[in-house]
Parts: structure tokens; C-alpha cells; sequence
């Protein structure tokens, strides 16, 4: 993948990781000052560049590794090579979930004043909150509980940042087109079941975009020979929810990709079926953003 162009760089300071933990910049953006394409791509689960976490965890990363969607960003690359706007996480999920809300923070994580409580949602509950707490079998992640300060430095030198980046990215596009779309990459382990997908689109129901464009990233999908699913079981989590805006015509559309689809068996190393997925994924770009600058383009509700 070609080196990244910080397309913010008149808000560098803003973006500096305010943690020392964190000794690079917490995410690359790819693009140019003047947007290609009113289509975004974010990827806000592969990062992998782990700080330095001896003491804090109480497995070894390799373990963890499994909250990853596991090289999910190499699935962009094709389609990140046209020029489109896109936004790639460095840092892992394992360190904070750009996709849950600020407020989806597990109380009984964080010590002092602010901390003590029982989770309030389901996530939480789960563990799988802003920071998350438990990893499936491995049970709790983490060896004690966080100062605000130190969940305060995750959210101001990383959480912040990417979503004033990606808020920023949309804003350009919808400024150049009028019409902007978020697509937000993430993968997926394979369900369980007979005749289940192996692409899951999620737009809250029609809440985050229009369902013309949710249908066609169906067929594009299909057309390459994949399984679609809408909603079920992913439905799209807080990216989507916060950065669509369909009365202003910004939309937004969660992408869940079968990790059987790009992987190797082991689930570890990219496999054979990478170039196919990758190319998919830059036609479903190409191909939303000929419809959203088309005369026809999908109009404001």
C-alpha cells in the first residue's frame, strides 16, 4: 500500500497522541486535499500496532489478537490505489473501540471518583464496551482497573482524532458533491449455520442510508459470486449512527466481510481469495460513487 497523505495537516497538532505510550501517528489517512469521490472508506478494526502493555494485560497479545478484523485493510487497498478518502486505524481495538460511543465505557473498568457501577447495555455486559473488558474464552483482558486519566488519554489521542478526521473527510466530499457516503470495513468471523452470508450490509434499518444504495452494494456483492445478508446479525454499531446524516445526504453503510474470505485456514496471514474480495471492494466504490454524482443521485429526505 502506497505511503499515506495526511490530507489534515493545517490540524496536525490536534492530532498528535496525547498518550507517550503512543509514539506515531494512531491512524493514516489516504487522499487528497481535493476528494475524488464522495465514497469514504473507513477501517477502524485492523490496527495493530500494539503500545507497550507489559503488566496491564494478563494474556500475551497473540491471544488478544483475536479482536482484531485481522487484515481487514488489505481488502481496501485496490480500491484505496483510485485516490478515494480513506481512514485506517494503526491502534488495536484491544486499546480502545472506535466503534462503540463514548459513553458505552464499563464503569467497573475505571478506579477513583468516576468509576465503581454495574454495565448499563448489553455491550458492556458482554465486555465488548468502549474499552474492551472480556475476550470470549480468555475471559477478563486486563489485570486491574484504568485511572480516568489514563481512559481520557485513550480517548483524546485516538478516539477523538479519528472521528474528527473521518467527520472532516465526509464534510470535504459532501462540500465538493453534495452528496457524500461512508463505508465502513470490518470483517467478520463466519456464521454458523446453513445458507448463511458471508457479506453482511448494515444501515440501521434504513436509518443510516438509503436503502437504493444499501441495494446496490447488495447486487455488486452478488455479482461477485458472495452471499449478502442485510442487518443480521450486524446491523452497523456507532460509525455509521454518528456519521450519517441522510437529511443533508450523507450516508452511511457498515461492510462485514467473512475473515474465510481473504484469510488463510489458520485465520492468520492473508489467503488466495484476497485479489477477488479486493477487487469487489473497488467496484462497489466505483460503483456507488457513479450513482451519487449521477443527475439521478439519491435525493435528500
Amino acid at each position: 500500500m502506497r505511503a499515506p497523505v495526511n490530507i489534515f495537516q493545517c490540524l496536525a497538532d490536534e492530532f498528535k497522541p496525547m498518550s507517550q505510550i503512543m509514539t506515531s501517528a494512531s491512524f493514516d489517512v489516504f487522499g487528497s486535499l481535493v476528494p475524488v469521490s464522495p465514497v469514504i472508506l473507513s477501517v477502524p478494526h485492523a490496527g495493530r500496532d500494539y503500545p507497550d502493555l507489559s503488566g496491564l494485560v494478563r494474556h500475551p497479545i497473540d491471544r488478544l489478537r483475536a479482536l482484531e478484523d485481522r487484515h481487514v485493510d488489505r481488502v481496501a487497498e485496490t480500491a484505496i490505489a483510485t485516490g478515494i478518502g480513506a481512514i485506517i486505524s494503526r491502534m488495536p481495538r484491544l486499546w480502545i473501540d472506535l466503534n462503540r460511543a463514548e459513553s458505552d465505557l464499563d464503569p467497573a473498568m475505571v478506579t477513583g471518583q468516576h468509576g465503581g457501577g454495574a454495565p448499563s447495555t448489553a455491550r458492556m455486559r458482554g465486555g465488548l464496551g468502549l474499552i474492551p473488558r472480556r475476550l470470549g474464552e480468555l475471559g477478563d483482558i486486563w489485570r486491574g482497573g484504568m485511572a480516568q486519566d489514563d481512559v481520557g488519554r485513550r480517548i483524546d489521542g485516538h478516539y477523538r482524532p479519528y472521528h474528527a478526521a473521518l467527520s472532516a473527510m465526509l464534510s470535504r466530499a459532501h462540500d465538493r458533491f453534495g452528496v457524500a457516503m461512508l463505508v465502513d470495513l470490518h470483517s467478520m468471523p463466519p456464521l454458523v449455520g446453513p445458507d448463511k452470508p458471508v457479506i453482511v450490509l448494515g444501515d440501521r434499518f434504513e436509518a443510516t442510508c438509503a436503502p437504493r444504495l444499501s441495494a446496490v452494494a447488495a447486487t455488486v456483492f452478488a455479482g461477485g459470486g458472495y452471499d449478502v445478508g442485510m442487518n443480521d446479525p450486524y446491523a452497523g454499531g456507532h460509525i455509521v449512527s454518528r456519521h450519517a446524516d441522510r437529511s443533508r445526504n450523507i450516508h452511511a453503510l457498515q461492510v462485514e466481510v467473512d475473515r474465510s474470505l481473504y484469510l488463510d485456514d489458520a485465520f492468520d496471514r492473508t489467503g488466495a481469495g484476497l485479489p477477488a474480495l479486493q477487487a469487489v471492494i473497488a467496484q462497489l466504490v466505483d460503483t456507488l460513487a457513479a450513482i451519487l454524482t449521477s443527475p439521478m443521485q439519491i435525493a435528500a429526505e
